[in-house]
């Protein structure tokens, strides 16, 4: 009965008080030192530059402060703790990862029996089977799920298993060896890895770190130098051998992978460009395979003394080269499988049977092809979403692979090569949802300049073009990143309570090649503000919902999105959340790995021209401060998030705070113990959610009808 009490005072309390907040926020007073940067001649104003050192006491006690006004104004949302309770049931269910057959002969895959903070890995000898016994529960790793398993690699001769782990959510990784057999920790251990698994080359493992960093400056500092070590089992990390490293470009990424039966080791180096150079070790030196980072290429294997290559030289929607071992620089590649109509993905190898994944229309789509590049069929996908693969080129008949979408759970399959049939392995049940009541459809607006971009609205049979409709809009745009269908639980809280959710296809990201990321990079970087205002305007104008109903969401370059269109168009949103946003565009480089991301922006430095049109739409410096009304706006970020620190998002909030943009709330939620967001525990998930659909609901006016699990409302 307690959940209906709940629902029923947060009725009463939203007819009377219209389910908003009506009286101005006493915000902390953030420290300020009255910087101004003076970049090609302009007056840049970066006032709340104090704010950048996040161990500071003046910055510590801001958070604390910031975190109350947070909390209390959540607190009084009446639906609050319903809203947690109905997330709680809803990621109450079994969720299972696509079976792996690894080099010990047996599968491993990831399972979660609901509310597990972390996934536990099993082993089994038969996937089909329900026999199997945990190989690993990242859950006793900590005492409160902040440590994720970030990946799982096993030696050749599946002796050996390493793991590597993230703690609280940071970008640092750590290395642990079992033995694969007893399950027993070796007491190998590897510090201040970045951006590395364990790549195994005979009794020992490749992986990439960077020197350890100044102590209180982990999180914070910009990272250079990333080396290759190598690593022989037994011996302490402090007689690792260096392997691969590069003084003179201290803001390289460097990647290091063993293809073939016979080892070929080779680096991947980026960091500099919107791809990256590609270097093979042979005869003790390193020869190049690709020059520059000008484009992606990636090694798919190496087969009888051929490397197979995916790559996107020459081919916007890239294609599969061949070249010999023995010469084999880019002059010497050999097109295998040509350019197709779909963005091809990603290339698995299964015996002598190259599995491609296209992308056509922001879904997936897989192709089989043999070794001599020819064709030999489509796999026949049970239906439209996105899709995940598991091969071996060691056992061909072992090939499974997720299909999830907007209105299903990722399930997995068995795909039989010799029939071409799938057959289910396994589909997630959640009690109590009919995910038959909700519908997708894909729609293409047009966008300032013209261009057709496309949309996914998923939403409750049945919705009316009444203009009334909530719409939570989402958006990315950057970084060769594509946005295709995917199952969220939290999400159909949103949907079971009317609210549409739109998921839109932003110039900036891969959904039609390289030529649809470059429209949105640099000085186009507008095109992608422009596409996810037209977005909200074709809602608009078709009738679905109005700027008294639209919430918009966004996180990490998506936080960036969000911020510089509330600053360009306050008055089309009713409710904004920037997450884990690049906020300042004028410093954004000089942090941990921000450099890494000037092929997409740009940077100040680069010339007046750049830093003229970055200055333009940076969200920290374009805050209007003339009355003009803002959407209720909660800004999320996190105090171990060493991607986009916390900075961006803490001077942001600030000048938000302090602007005149009216009455509407303008809260940070600082999380502890958290990230960029990857390997979050679920319970820190549905805390954040509950607070992000509460002040969602809450600046509506619309009460969630179903947080009691009663669909009326």
């Amino acid at each position: 009965m307690k959940p209906i009490q709940i629902l029923a005072t947060a009725m009463l309390t939203c007819t009377m008080a219209g389910c908003h907040n009506s009286g101005k926020i006493n915000y902390p007073e953030a420290p300020q030192d009255g910087t101004v940067d003076t970049i090609f001649g302009m007056k840049v104003s970066d006032i709340y530059r104090p704010l950048e050192n996040d161990t500071a006491p003046a910055t510590l006690a801001w958070v604390e402060a910031e975190n109350k006004v947070t909390q209390d104004y959540l607190s009084q949302i009446p639906f609050r703790k319903a809203i947690a309770e109905r997330l709680t049931h809803l990621n109450n269910y079994v969720k299972r990862g696509v079976p792996s057959r690894e080099n010990d002969g047996k599968y491993y895959y990831s399972e979660n029996d609901g509310l597990k903070n972390q996934a536990v890995i099993y082993r089994t000898d038969d996937p089909l089977s329900s026999e199997r016994e945990e190989f690993l529960d990242p859950n006793s790793l900590s005492d409160d799920g902040t440590v994720a398993l970030t990946g799982l690699s096993q030696s050749k001769d599946g002796k050996y298993t390493a793991y590597t782990i993230s703690r609280s959510g940071s970008d640092w990784t750590e290395i642990y060896v079992m033995d694969t057999a007893t399950k027993q920790l070796l007491p190998d251990h590897i510090e201040w890895a970045k951006f590395s698994g364990a790549e195994w080359d005979g009794d020992g493992f490749y992986y990439s770190a960077y020197p350890r960093p100044e102590e209180g400056k982990e999180f914070s500092n910009a990272n250079e130098n990333h080396q290759i070590y190598y690593h022989k089992i037994g011996t302490p990390q402090s007689d690792d051998t260096l392997v691969f490293s590069d003084p003179a470009n201290p803001l390289h990424f460097h990647g290091a992978q063993v293809a073939g039966k016979n080892p070929v080791m080779f680096v991947s180096v980026g960091g500099q460009g919107v791809g990256n150079a590609l270097k093979m070790r042979s005869n003790g030196g390193w020869v190049t395979v690709a020059p520059d980072q000008d484009y992606e290429t990636s090694v798919i294997d190496v087969i009888d003394g051929k490397i197979y290559l995916l790559t996107a030289f020459g081919a916007d929607r890239r294609r599969v080269m061949v070249a010999d071992v023995a010469n084999p620089g880019r002059e010497n590649w050999r097109e295998l499988i040509p350019e197709g109509d779909g963005v091809l993905k990603g290339v698995q190898l299964s015996g002598k049977d190259l599995y491609l994944t296209y992308e056509k229309d922001a879904s997936d789509h897989v192709s089989i092809y043999s070794l001599d590049g020819k064709k030999k069929s489509d796999v026949k996908l049970p239906g439209i979403g996105s899709v995940g693969f598991s091969t071996s080129s060691k056992y061909p008949e072992d090939v499974f692979y997720s299909l999830s979408s907007f209105t299903s759970p990722a399930t997995v399959y068995k795909f039989n090569p010799a029939t071409g049939e799938s057959s289910k392995v396994f589909q997630p049940e959640i009690e109590g949802v009919n995910l038959d009541d909700y519908v997708t459809e894909q729609v293409f607006f047009t966008s300032k300049d013209g261009t057709k971009v496309p949309m996914f609205l998923t939403y409750k049979k049945g919705m009316e073009r009444n203009g009334k409709n909530p719409v939570y809009l989402y958006g990315y745009g950057g970084f060769n990143v594509s946005l295709t269908p995917g199952f969220s639980a939290n999400r159909m809280l949103m949907l079971e309570n009317g609210v549409m959710y739109a998921q839109t296809n932003l110039r900036g990201g891969s959904e039609y090649g390289e030529a649809w990321h470059e429209a949105g990079t640099k000085m186009k970087k507008q095109n992608v503000f422009d596409d996810f205002i037209s977005a909200a305007e074709y809602l608009v104008n078709e009738g679905w919902t109005s700027s008294d109903y639209l919430t918009i969401e966004g996180g990490s370059n998506g936080g960036l999105l969000v911020g510089a269109t509330v600053n360009q168009r306050p008055d089309l949103f009713k409710v904004a959340f920037p997450r884990v946003g690049v906020m300042d565009m004028m410093r954004y480089h000089l942090f941990t790995i921000g450099w890494n991301w000037a092929s997409d922006y740009g940077t100040s430095a680069d010339s007046p021209e750049m830093a003229k049109y970055l200055l333009g739409y940076s969200p920290l410096h374009t805050v209007r401060n003339d009355g003009t009304p803002y959407p209720a706006i909660m800004v999320t970020t996190a105090d171990h998030d060493d991607r986009v620190v916390p900075a961006h998002s803490f001077k942001y909030a600030a000048a938000l705070q302090a602007a005149d943009t009216g009455d509407a709330p303008k809260l940070i939620r600082i999380d502890s113990k958290a990230g960029h967001g990857a390997g979050k525990p679920m319970a820190k998930v549905i805390e954040e959610y509950a607070d992000i659909y509460s002040f969602m609901f809450y600046n509506l006016g619309i009460t969630p009808g179903s947080v009691t699990g009663d669909s009326k409302k």
